[in-house]
């Protein structure tokens, strides 16, 4: 979830946890419900840019943000091809 401070929208702090001997990691209560993680919810994990941290989120959820860039991508794509077609 994100707080809106001076109109930006701010992904909000859940609390620290900490990776036990098995690798595992817990995610925070409040973060659960608020994103409605359950125990049988499939997530990917990415790495960061820099790999310094990582990205973790629900799975059904990427095929929602790809669709989402993919609209974007063709939106340029019709924009670029317009400015090519008006300046020939």
């Amino acid at each position: 979830m994100f707080h809106h401070i001076s109109g930006e929208a701010i992904p909000k702090f859940y609390g620290a946890t900490t990776i036990g001997v098995r690798g595992q990691l817990v995610i925070p209560a409040e973060a659960r419900k608020d994103l409605n993680l359950e125990h049988s919810t499939k997530v990917m994990v990415f790495g960061g840019p820099i790999r310094e941290g990582l990205l973790i989120i629900k799975a059904d959820s990427v095929a929602e943000i790809l669709a989402r860039a993919d609209e974007m991508l063709v939106g340029v794509k019709d924009i670029l091809q317009t400015k090519t077609d008006d300046s020939a």
